[in-house]
């Protein structure tokens, strides 16, 4: 029941126009999709303990970015990659620099009873594509989502992207690149750690970290736009708060001190 909930908001959230969502006063928050399961956690503990609540809508960062340069009426911006902030914040949309609030890492993740093992070096990869066995590999499109970025930075460091090219399914975001290599469809693909250890997802496949130092640091960023009121500044504040931290933790990402 759990995850039909959830995917139901999901699919709300995306159906709902970015105009009609504005004209409430819960404030939107613009979140990065490897929080889609954390920050939906953190969101229901600020309301318990405040009284107050946010509408938490998931998706790229970089698509976010565009939509903010184009007038969405975000409140506050949740980035995989601080670069994107950092270059909104010199446009002069957002209120300052912002905070870092997480360094997020990738695993490979392969679908329950796949032939491939998850395997963080990636050879169970190399030895299936060598032998036929890869048709299908997910990830987010590194055009504008970081996980997917640093997907391919790491399949780089491993000498397999050029022969995975072609084989390729590429997720809107990592939500959806982590629905397609769970699915059964793909034999597997790179997605946010924060993804895999979520029940809904890890129910479904075995995943393993890849090295951090494969790829660039996904140093994690979130800020308030211009238009942020008392709810939105109250949820940026709580996000350091030690139970939201907690959670944060628990989702298998870095925190700053």
């Amino acid at each position: 029941m759990l995850l039909s909930r959830r995917l139901l908001c999901s699919l709300v959230l995306a159906l709902t126009p970015l105009a009609a969502l504005g004209q409430t006063d819960t404030p939107i928050i613009a979140a990065a999709s490897d929080l889609k399961f954390a920050a939906t956690e953190i969101a229901a503990a600020f309301k318990t303990e405040t009284g107050m609540e946010v509408t938490l809508v998931f998706g790229s960062t970089g698509n976010f970015a565009t939509q903010i340069r184009e007038g969405a009426p975000f409140q506050m911006f949740m980035a995989a990659d601080e670069t994107y902030v950092a270059e909104l914040a010199a446009e002069g949309l957002t209120r300052d620099a912002g905070a870092l609030y997480a360094e997020g890492r990738i695993v490979m993740i392969v679908p329950k009873g796949s032939g491939m093992l998850a395997d963080g070096s990636l050879e169970s990869l190399r030895a299936a594509l060598a032998a036929g066995g890869v048709t299908h590999f997910a990830i987010a499109n590194p055009d504008h989502a970081p996980y997917g970025l640093r997907a391919r930075e790491a399949l780089q460091h491993a000498g397999l992207w050029e022969a995975l090219g072609p084989k390729l399914v590429l997720g809107e975001n990592v939500s959806q690149a982590a629905q397609f290599a769970t699915s059964g469809d793909a034999q597997g693909g790179i997605i946010a750690y924060s993804l895999a250890l979520a029940p809904e997802v890890s129910a479904l496949g075995d995943y393993a970290l890849i090295p951090a130092a494969w790829h660039s640091p996904l140093q994690q960023r979130m800020v308030l736009l211009k238009s942020a009121g008392p709810v939105a500044e109250a949820f940026y504040a709580y996000m350091n708060s030690d139970p939201a931290r907690a959670i944060m933790e628990r989702y298998g990402f870095a925190l700053p001190q």
